[in-house]
Parts: C-alpha cells; structure tokens; sequence
C-alpha cells in the first residue's frame, strides 16, 4: 500500500476522542441517526448500524445515548434530521483533502467548512475536484506485540479476500476491498485477533511528500477541520515529512 503508516495518525485521533467524550458521543449519534434511517433500528439487519453502535461503544457512549439517537431517527423521539455530506478542496501546498461531515443544515456546514479553509490557506472546491485522488477502500489495523504472529495474520487476510497486508514496525495494516471489508474483519475477531481498528476509508492513489514547515500549515487545517462539531472525518494525500 503505498503512503506511510496510518498506525501514529490513528493513534493520535483515538488520544483525542478520549479526550473529546461529550463532542464525540454526539458525533456517533449523528451516525446512528443517518445508519438507522437509511437501513432501519435493527442492528442485525443493518450493518452500518451494527458497525456505528459497535465504535460508539469503543469510545464508551453510554446505551441511553444510543437507545436515544436510535428513537429519534425512529420518530419516538424529537431531533434534527441529518444528511451525510463530503466536502472537498485543497490545503495549503496544493493539498486535497476531503471532509467526511454529518449536518442537519448543509448550506451551514458548507459556509463554515469555506471559512476554515480559507482562514488556514486553503480553499473549498466543487463536488469532485479532489475525489479522484482517492479510493475508498476497508482498512483494519492490528496492533504488533512481541506474541504477534504475523504469518497467522497474513495467511487470514489473505485467505478472507485481503487486497494487501503491510507489515509496520508497531503495526500490521491490511487493506481490503469495500466488498470484503466485512469477510476480512469477521475472520480476524473469529481467530481471536485483536483489531485496534477497522474502518472503511479514502486511501490516495498517490501521495504528495511535503517540508516539515509545509506539513505543519497543512495539520492546522485537518486539526481545524476535525475540531468542526459536523466533522466525521479527514482524508488527505500528502506525506508527512520523516
């Protein structure tokens, strides 16, 4: 998979939401209202649902906050009606970057997400300027210890339909299709392999290597955007400088 490792970055965010619980918690009940009116309130037959309702319980969100996001998606409860959104344009150094947002007002999100970028030297551009950069693929990370065997590991990916498995000094990340990120996920937690994470993400088809100076203006707009209370996530294409 080319691109450095995604292990230190995701890390750093899972740091992060711990410190961020009441922020984070209404970012999951966001996703919760979107997956159970797309698929309905059964997580057993909606996977999106399963898999959100099993990432809020990670960051430990009470079930009163689900139960509770649930019934307002359902009616039983009064609440905003939220719509998935991505956001695209460029950071400073000609960066792209996407912007994974969950909003109930997207011509407020949009104006506000415009705002970031500007304030940061970069701008918002117009639906597919940068999405072509990427591909949006499954990616589960497995933390590395002195008991890890990395063979078992590589042989269950492989064997589940893993598109590439990377093995990183502290880390092993395997790269599935979006078809088979579930087939692969499934075989690890069914052979006792602890998953640190899985998600299904926008990989870049090529990565752009910046200075130390330039990665920096380029963090303070992902760390701008990420702190946006609509931000599910950032995608970016560039390398970090070693």
């Amino acid at each position: 998979m080319s691109g450095h490792s995604k292990w230190a970055n995701i890390k750093n965010k899972k740091a992060k939401m711990d410190a961020q619980k009441g922020k984070i918690y209404t970012r999951f009940s966001k996703l919760i209202i979107v997956a159970v009116r797309e698929g309905g309130p059964d997580p057993n037959s909606n996977s999106k649902l399963k898999d959100v309702i099993e990432k809020a319980k990670q960051v430990n969100m009470p079930n009163e906050n689900i139960e509770r996001a649930i019934k307002r998606a359902t009616g039983e409860l009064s609440g905003a009606d939220y719509e998935e959104i991505m956001y695209e344009g460029y950071g400073p150094s000609g960066v792209a970057i996407l912007v994974d947002a969950t909003t109930d007002n997207r011509n407020r999100t949009a104006g506000e997400m415009r705002h970031i970028f500007d304030k940061h030297g970069g701008n918002l551009g117009e639906t597919g300027c940068v999405a072509w950069m990427f591909e949006k693929k499954g990616l589960i990370i497995i933390e590395k210890d002195d008991s890890t065997d990395v063979e078992e590991i590589m042989m269950l990916a492989i064997d589940a339909g893993a598109e590439d498995v990377d093995e990183q000094e502290d880390s092993i990340e395997v790269t599935t299709s979006v078809e088979n990120f579930a087939a692969v996920k499934d075989a690890f937690e069914k052979n006792g392999i602890k998953i640190f994470s899985a998600d299904l993400t926008y990989i870049p088809k090529t990565t752009l290597s910046l200075s130390e100076s330039e990665c920096e203006k380029v963090e303070r707009l992902i760390e701008a955007l990420e702190d946006h209370d609509d931000v599910q996530n950032v995608y970016t294409n560039y390398e970090p400088a070693e």
